[in-house]
Order: C-alpha cells, then structure tokens, then sequence
C-alpha cells in the first residue's frame, strides 16, 4: 500500500512538473500566460504517467544513459501517439498537432519531442528520482495517507467536472454559431468564422464599432462554459475532426479571448 502511495505522489509530481513546461513552453509561444493541461488543477497526467512508467521499468538501467536515453524516447513516443488517439475518438477533437515539424507521424508525436524526452528520461533516473525518492521516505505515514487521499478525490473531481465540461463541445459551438450570424443578419451581413476573418474585420471597423467584438465575447462567455473556454485556449492547435465550422469557431473564440486580457 505505501508503495502504491509513493507511486501516486511521485505521479503527481512529476504530473505538476509537466504542466509548469507546457504552461511556460506554451505561454511563450502564444505571448500570453495560457494554463495548460487537460484538467483545471496545475498537473498534466501524461507527464506523471509516462514518468511513473519510466521509474518502474527504467530504474534497473541507472548508470546506462544512452539505453535509457532510447527506451525513453521510444516509450514517450507511444504514450503521447495513444494519448493523442484515444482523446480524439473520445472527444472527435485533435488537441495537439506537429504537422508542422519535420519527421512526425500524423501529427501525433515528432523526433524533436522524442529527443526532448529521452533527454528528459535520462535526468529522471540519473538525477531527480534517487533525491525524490528520499524525500518521499521522510514523509510520516499518517500524513502520506492523508495527503494521497485527498489528491485522489481532488484529481477524480477535476476529471469528472473536467469530462462533463466538454462533452456538449459542438453543441455550445453551434448555439454560439447561430447566436452571431442570428445578429449578423439583423445588421445586413453575413459572418464567417476564423482568425484572419476576425482580423480583417477588425482592421474593418471603426472604434464605435468596439461594441460588435464586446457583443461577441460576451456571447462566448455565455454560451460557452468555463471548462470549454478554458480547453480552447490551452490548447491552440485544438480543432474538431467531424466539422471545419467548429474548428473555425473555436480560432475565432481563442482570438476573442485573448483580445480580452
């Protein structure tokens, strides 16, 4: 049982660590702070996933870091292409894509992440897991066994709420969808959904026309929920694989929102 509960806490760690590289990493490349991660807590579970994975198989290998450097690689890769599967058919959405990086597989997983995961598979059983492991020892077990039971009910909360969030996605892009071309048309025009449609539109109006982009923003903030908005956002390359519309609608309400801030 204490075991289990070091592997758990070990997840969570390394889940938060995660989650710190995809906030800044991502932050950096959108020019804002953007809370990355699939749930609402600062935790990414693939990361502790993959890292409790590679503690039980790899820490045999301590001392080998160019078979870990591999094996990590290799592993990581096929976590991250089955994670990417699995989300879209749950979901019908892509939510990361290296289409646009040399020498990926469908977009799912590249060899410049395989690379940055080895890398990062090596420092885990070199280096951080002899200290983590340590300090884990230290930690009273009256307050190991509180400490994992309320992050587990605090991670199966995030989940449920997170999951219930988003599974009428398409419903809440089509209300939004028809709420903007229903006021579109009462002002003798059509929209079309996207980024650059946004932009030039935007470059379009006049400054008394601020009120059309407060009037759209405030129809996302209403028709979409928090967990819906916040997905959108966190994820850039999100896009729905049953409808280009939706894709479309989602650009527009990324770029709505982050004109916000």
């Amino acid at each position: 049982m204490i075991a289990i509960e070091h592997l758990f806490l070990w997840f969570l760690l390394y889940s938060c660590v995660g989650w710190i590289y995809e906030s800044i990493l991502v932050s950096i490349l959108e020019k804002h702070w953007v809370n990355r991660g699939f749930l609402n807590g600062p935790v990414c579970p693939i990361y502790g996933a993959g890292a409790v994975l590679g503690i039980l198989l790899l820490s045999g290998l301590k001392g080998h870091p160019i078979l870990i450097f591999l094996i990590s690689a290799l592993g990581a890769s096929v976590l991250e292409y089955v994670t990417s599967w699995v989300m879209e058919k749950l979901f019908h959405a892509r939510w990361w894509d290296y289409s646009d990086y040399r020498f990926n597989i469908q977009g799912r997983v590249s060899l410049l992440g395989a690379v940055v995961f080895g890398a990062a598979g090596v420092g885990l059983i070199e280096f951080a897991q002899p200290w983590v492991d340590e300090w884990t020892m230290l930690i009273p077990l009256n307050a190991l066994h509180v400490a994992c039971l309320a992050c587990l009910v605090l991670i199966v909360t995030d989940t449920i709420v997170t999951v219930k969030g988003m599974v009428n996605l398409s419903d809440s892009l089509r209300n939004y969808s028809e709420r903007v071309q229903a006021a579109a048309e009462r002002a003798g025009e059509s929209w079309q959904w996207g980024k650059d449609v946004l932009l030039q539109k935007i470059r379009e109006w006049s400054a008394s026309s601020q009120e059309i982009l407060t009037s759209m923003r405030s129809g996302a903030m209403e028709t979409l929920n928090r967990q819906q908005r916040r997905m959108i956002q966190a994820f850039p390359d999100l896009r729905s694989t049953e409808s280009v519309k939706d894709s479309k609608i989602m650009e527009t309400v990324r770029e709505l929102l982050r004109r916000s801030k």
